[in-house]
């Protein structure tokens, strides 16, 4: 099993929502108002007057088969809209309770 983190522009919600219910997700954690930046081109997201945006995130564990189709949508999101960026990161799951 894979964790798979998605941190996004909260501008990305309904799109990363949408995404996961295509791709029959249903099981996930959504954090709201996420602070950071992007560690390339990112522009901070701090929620302050100077940088207004926030990031959202979620978290999801999903079966190693599933991983190549959601890793697929991310790169087709973050595509679509390169300044508000969307990112994964995944890593090994090795038990659940």
């Amino acid at each position: 099993m894979k964790s798979v983190l998605i941190v996004f522009n909260q501008a990305n919600t309904e799109r990363v929502e949408y995404m996961l219910d295509a791709l029959g997700i249903r099981g996930f954690t959504f954090f709201e108002q996420v602070q950071g930046r992007g560690s390339n081109t990112g522009e901070p997201r701090r929620g302050t007057h100077t940088w207004p945006e926030m990031n959202s995130a979620v978290i999801t564990v999903i079966p190693d088969e599933n991983l190549p189709s959601l890793l697929s949508a991310v790169r087709k999101l973050d595509l679509r809209n390169r300044e508000i960026g969307v990112r994964a990161f995944v890593w090994n799951i090795e038990q659940t309770v």
